[in-house]
């Protein structure tokens, strides 16, 4: 029997998968000091709408059509979050010698510049974004939000297509 048989759980493991990532990303920050770069921010941004997106729709328990528009809209945060993440992924692969200068924190950048100017200006990353502080089985961070974000499509795609669900 398939885990996506009931549309209120194929919407709860994503949802649960996302506080669980969120969760860790607050651990790393505040128990083992690491500072989240303005990428990093937004991909947690990126996966709070998903795990968002996903316990609504949970809650929600809407029909056929209700949960292909929830996995569409989660589909398409994650893959928002999967497009941040290879962002800093390539910055994280740079040569040293073509890695963007650090800029200004993200508080600053949001007060200085209009909303649209800030987002233009984080996407483009900075050394902060590049640097590697912490990996887990040789995977950085920013790699593994990457391959959380890509689950994350694969499962709203699979949600999407199913085609016989129990209420």
């Amino acid at each position: 029997m398939s885990i996506l048989r009931t549309r209120r759980l194929a919407f709860l493991i994503p949802a649960l998968g996302c506080a669980l990532l969120l969760g860790f990303g607050y651990i790393l920050q505040f128990v083992d000091g690491l500072t989240p770069c303005p990428l990093c921010i937004f991909q947690r941004l990126a996966f709070f709408a998903t795990g968002s997106l996903a316990l609504l729709a949970a809650i929600h328990g809407a029909g056929r059509v209700g949960a292909r528009v929830y996995a569409s809209v989660m589909g398409l945060a994650a893959v928002i979050g999967a497009g941040i993440a290879a962002r800093q992924v390539w910055l994280q692969h740079l040569p040293a010698d073509r890695v963007p200068e650090c800029g200004p924190g993200l508080d600053f950048i949001l007060e200085v510049y209009p909303l649209a100017e800030a987002v233009k200006t984080v996407l483009r990353g900075s050394g902060d974004c590049a640097k590697v502080d912490w990996t887990f089985l040789g995977l950085s961070i920013a790699e593994w939000s990457l391959a959380s974000f890509s689950a994350l499509c694969v499962l709203s795609v699979l949600i999407f297509r199913a085609r016989r669900h129990a209420p």
